[in-house]
């Protein structure tokens, strides 16, 4: 029993509460959820003593560079302005939710509509909400593995299955639309394809993407498609030919990110597209968890849309510059090999084949001073993979990454791992 003594005016009470009810009754889905990563490898590398040089991070997948000057000043502009202190449409601001329907439908050179385009606070927000708005909680979702580990812990704290759809790095990562129907039953409410994918950073061929459409057609859910990465590609093509399909609006949802490709990630600003029917419902989720996206960063965005477009290129063209400065760098350290790499990420196969992940890529942060994202993070059967985001370190940062890695392989924990081999 807890005795609590409370002072008011003129009287001092003593209130007695049982022990047994003053513990919290929390969500078993959310105790069940996995921690947040990011924050728990960090700390790995805060043991680093510098003996390498200065930490290089390749944990999160933030933009290595600032928006243009200009563009900032228009979001400092509209943050001073009394429009954006007030409420906006659940939706989004309109003149951004066209500009951004315009800009769809020519890099998809298809038709999208103004009514079929929502804004949201991150494109991690954009999954959420349509998840919620396809599955409750007993249902399932088909999850590519390795899969991006938000998916997961949204899923989990939903009570939503994650059914995993492996996949291989002989076969490049890319999923099989065979594979994944006999994966299918009635629990099943959609399947989720990420490309440019997070963490291997495999592109999926636009006709295994346009397939995925027939399947999820055929089996009558929903193909939801995170784009978060869509503009890194080298290529100019539209991505896939899922807007050109009139049946679209029946089975698509895609998703995408302001945060990375305006350089904005602290503004929190992501997108979605869907069938009108589909976004009305998704509305409703919505307003209970935001009721709108932050007003100065959507008031400043449709200005930056029409004009940042040489400036978007140029990042495009370093972050793949910096995929190729990553590749050549690697052929100094032969024994990690890069089994796909993309957009912002490669998937490298360490060399330790009895070694967690986990344990690997602790020990390059702590003794290398290089932080990686150990696969095992991303889903069952990862264990020889780290993921190392490249593109928010520049190339000279980059060009210091295989001797971190010998560093590692020449150390003492190598002289165990083999100690363990034998």
């Amino acid at each position: 029993m807890i005795i609590f003594c409370a002072c008011t005016i003129g009287v001092r009470a003593i209130i007695e509460v049982d022990a047994s009810v003053t513990a919290y009754s929390l969500n078993q889905n959310l105790i069940d959820t996995a921690t947040p990563p990011i924050p728990e490898a960090a700390n790995w590398l805060s043991a680093y003593q510098g003996q390498h040089g200065p930490a290089l991070n390749l944990a999160q997948a933030v933009p290595g560079d600032p928006p243009p000057a200009e563009f900032l000043e228009h979001i400092a502009n509209a943050a001073k302005s009394a429009e954006a202190t007030r409420y906006g449409n659940i939706f989004g601001d309109g003149a951004l939710r066209a500009a951004f329907a315009t800009e769809c439908a020519s890099v998809y050179q298809a038709p999208i509509a103004f009514d079929e385009v929502a804004i949201t606070a991150g494109c991690n927000q954009a999954f959420f909400v349509s998840v919620l708005a396809l599955a409750a909680a007993g249902d399932a979702v088909l999850l590519p593995a390795p899969w991006y580990f938000n998916h997961k812990m949204t899923l989990d704290m939903l009570g939503i299955e994650a059914r995993p759809l492996p996949l291989s790095a002989e076969a490049g990562f890319i999923p099989d639309v065979e594979h994944a129907a006999a994966l299918i039953d009635d629990k099943v409410k959609a399947i989720v394809l990420v490309t440019p994918n997070n963490p291997t950073g495999a592109i999926y061929p636009p006709g295994v993407i346009n397939a995925f459409l027939d399947l999820a057609h055929d089996k009558n859910i929903t193909l939801i498609v995170d784009e978060t990465y869509r503009d890194f590609r080298v290529e100019s093509d539209a991505p896939h030919g899922l807007f050109s399909d009139p049946r679209w609006r029946d089975r698509v949802i895609s998703l995408y990110s302001f945060s990375k490709s305006f350089a904005i990630p602290g503004h929190r600003l992501g997108a979605l597209i869907a069938g009108a029917p589909i976004l009305e419902e998704i509305g409703k989720v919505l307003d209970c968890i935001q009721i709108c996206p932050a007003r100065a960063t959507q008031i400043a965005l449709p200005n930056a849309i029409t004009t940042l477009g040489d400036w978007r290129k140029g990042i495009t063209a370093e972050i793949n510059g910096r995929a190729e400065a990553f590749q050549a760098a690697m052929v100094q350290a032969p024994d990690w090999q890069v089994d796909q790499i993309g957009a912002y990420f490669a998937y490298v196969r360490h060399p330790f084949s009895r070694i967690a992940a986990t344990e690997v890529a602790e020990r390059l942060a702590k003794d290398c001073g290089l932080l990686a994202l150990p696969g095992s993070y991303f889903g069952p059967d990862q264990d020889q993979h780290l993921r190392l985001a490249f593109a928010n370190v520049n190339r000279k940062e980059i060009e210091r990454i295989p001797e971190r890695l010998a560093a590692l392989s020449g150390s003492t924990f190598a002289t165990d791992v083999q100690w363990k081999d034998e």
